[in-house]
């Protein structure tokens, strides 16, 4: 880890910031926020009506997908290490109002996401204690798990990243042990079993792009990581290449050496696999790496969601409380509205959240890959310690694939999907005059009076700087009534056809 540093604040009192992440935990963060390992990719072989489709699209979908979202990602993180990430991105290019609605989709979406862990936790755990089937045992787990690694998150990412390392170490080794096993027993022809009339192309694509979307969510840790123009690059390339590794190895595995159904490829399936492979051993081993799983997915959405938080307030999107920090630099009240919503939003069904959460970032994706496109043209000079080496033309043609995938993930969406997600746009376009209007009675405090800033900003050029303070104006503005209305109009109406 980077060292640790000594910042004060204006009293002169000193406080100890958090050590800063650097390339391995940031990998295991990454992978973490993007996969956690093979666990759930198993629905793709059913989903698809045989291994051939699940695998070609392990293989395609990173280079269609992955790869251009990763190096996006890289250009915009470096261009702007600071807390927030895409809502940063999105003010710069747009404005307040467009950085605003993207940090609600995004968080809203994250925190539906992290719902799901806990209680896949307990669902691989209550095959060896069944007792977790009974709510008397199952709320008090779900509620004890959520709280304790809650507070993980409240002791530092430093705490978080080397946690995630060896989780995904534990995740991801029966995996590499299965392949080795399978090798005697694999039937390459099985690879390319198909049938077309079987496949369900809603829950194909939703499944291939849950397992292979968020990679921009580690740009929310940006102001975290150590030498971001250099840490960045480096780690989204080896958690792209972890990522695929840890899908295709274990389904080449699992198909190639069984003669069982793909009907029978559903969640969970993999400790089957395990068994038939290995034995009962290995069966056990990746059940546990299974609910380990889940317990990093669960500390890298929550920091994701957390720091994105804070990185709004900074702006001045939020009050100033959301970036209040605790003595370990991490900001206490954004982590317990990321563990509250959690807690309230674990009662939704698996594919409900699967797919509505697709949907929800499929629109902030779209508005992410715009705004790309726009600060290349709009701010060419803009200081970018790592940049895609294209041109405009070449950064548009690379967005336009991915671009299309977003677009047809959203029109496989059902009508319940449209509907819901159509509410919480609708919150977040009033949200945001109201916090305006709050700012404007001083109900409460948006000025932040103390912030934990790196003294380690050599990374950082003064030409990056003066960009950087030219995002800031993003900051959440003091109007009237009026002009809020105007804005809120002017900017819906232009950034809907900017998309």
């Amino acid at each position: 880890m980077g060292e640790e540093e000594i910042v004060s604040d204006d009293k002169n009192s000193f406080v100890k910031a958090n050590p800063k992440l650097t390339v391995l935990p940031l990998i295991a963060l990454i992978f973490y926020e993007v996969s956690g390992g093979p666990f759930g990719i198993e629905d793709s072989v059913r989903a698809g009506g045989g291994p051939l489709l699940s695998l070609l699209g392990f293989l395609i979908f990173p280079l269609i997908w992955s790869i251009p979202e990763a190096l996006v990602t890289a250009e915009l993180a470096t261009s702007f290490p600071e807390n927030g990430g895409y809502v940063i991105w999105i003010s710069s290019a747009f404005g307040p109002f467009w950085g605003f609605q993207e940090g609600f989709w995004k968080w809203f979406s994250g925190v539906m996401d992290n719902a799901l862990y806990p209680v896949l936790f307990l669902d691989y755990l209550k095959h060896s204690f069944p007792i977790f089937n009974n709510l008397v045992a199952r709320i008090p787990a779900l509620l004890g798990i959520t709280v304790s690694l809650t507070y993980l998150n409240y002791r530092g990412l430093h705490i978080v990243g080397f946690s995630a390392v060896s989780l995904a170490a534990f995740s991801l080794f029966p995996f590499l042990v299965m392949g080795i096993l399978s090798i005697p027993q694999i039937k390459p022809t099985q690879w390319l079993v198909v049938d077309l009339k079987k496949v369900d192309w809603r829950g194909y694509f939703n499944s291939m792009f849950w397992n292979l979307n968020y990679w921009d969510k580690a740009s929310t840790l940006a102001g975290e990581v150590e030498n971001p123009s250099k840490t960045f690059p480096k780690a989204l390339l080896g958690a792209v290449v972890l990522v695929v590794s840890s899908y295709l190895i274990p389904l080449l595995a699992g198909t190639g050496a069984l003669n069982s159904s793909y009907g029978e490829w559903t969640d969970g399936y993999f400790a089957e696999v395990g068994m038939l492979i290995g034995g009962f051993w290995l069966k056990c081993w990746i059940q546990a790496a299974a609910a380990m799983s889940n317990l990093g997915l669960f500390e890298a959405e929550m920091s994701g969601d957390a720091y994105q938080l804070l990185g709004m307030s900074e702006m001045g999107l939020l009050p100033a409380i959301f970036a209040s920090r605790s003595k370990y630099g991490t900001p206490t009240f954004s982590i317990l509205c990321s563990a509250t919503g959690v807690i309230f939003l674990s009662w939704m069904s698996f594919q409900e959240i699967l797919e509505f959460l697709n949907f929800l970032y499929s629109i902030g994706m779209l508005l992410e890959f715009a705004a790309f496109i726009k600060l290349r043209m709009k701010k060419p000079d803009l200081h970018r310690p790592y940049r895609v080496p294209l041109q405009t033309f070449g950064v548009t043609m690379l967005c336009l694939p991915p671009s299309l995938l977003l677009v047809l993930v959203m029109c496989l969406a059902s009508i319940k999907t449209f509907v819901v997600s159509g509410i919480v746009i609708v919150i977040g376009i009033f949200l945001y005059p109201a916090l305006v209007h709050a700012k404007n009675r001083k109900w409460t405090q948006f000025d932040i009076e103390q912030l934990v800033v790196p003294s380690d900003k050599l990374d950082v050029l003064q030409p990056h700087q003066e960009v950087t303070d030219e995002a800031s104006v993003s900051l959440l503005p003091v109007m009237s009534p009026s002009e809020v209305d105007q804005e809120v109009s002017e900017s819906s109406a232009e950034g809907v056809l900017k998309l």
